[in-house]
């Protein structure tokens, strides 16, 4: 059976969580959402890992008491909801509130060869 890219992109999307709450428990809240957003780069195209990276960052915002982001991330969960399965997610986006939902943002290198290689099946 043909595993699918949220099942090969997976390994690499639940690494950069478990950085997150290393991060998180911590007290780094700045280095956890960093985490968050390279989970978001690499998950954004599968609609389970994309809806999920956008939770965790609305429990981040809460738990951080950040209106704007909390805003932001209700706002990013619809998207991800509605649009992720018809390819609509503008690449390397970061997922937090800080930027436009809308723009398309450079990957870096490690997390665009992770994405390639998943993409790839390799």
């Amino acid at each position: 059976m043909q595993r699918t890219f949220s099942q090969r992109v997976a390994s690499y999307v639940e690494a950069e969580l478990a950085n997150a709450k290393l991060a998180g428990a911590a007290g780094d809240t700045q280095q956890e959402f960093a985490h968050l957003e390279r989970a978001h780069v690499l998950g954004q195209e599968s609609t389970y890992w994309h809806v999920k990276v956008h939770v965790l960052m609305l429990v981040w915002a809460t738990r951080n008491r950040s209106v704007g982001e909390m805003l932001g991330q209700v706002f990013r969960i619809v998207g991800a909801v509605t649009k992720t399965v018809f390819g609509l997610v503008p690449q390397g986006n970061t997922g937090g509130a800080n930027v436009s939902p809308f723009r398309k943002m450079p990957i870096a290198p490690e997390l665009a060869a992770l994405i390639r290689k998943a993409k790839s099946g390799v």
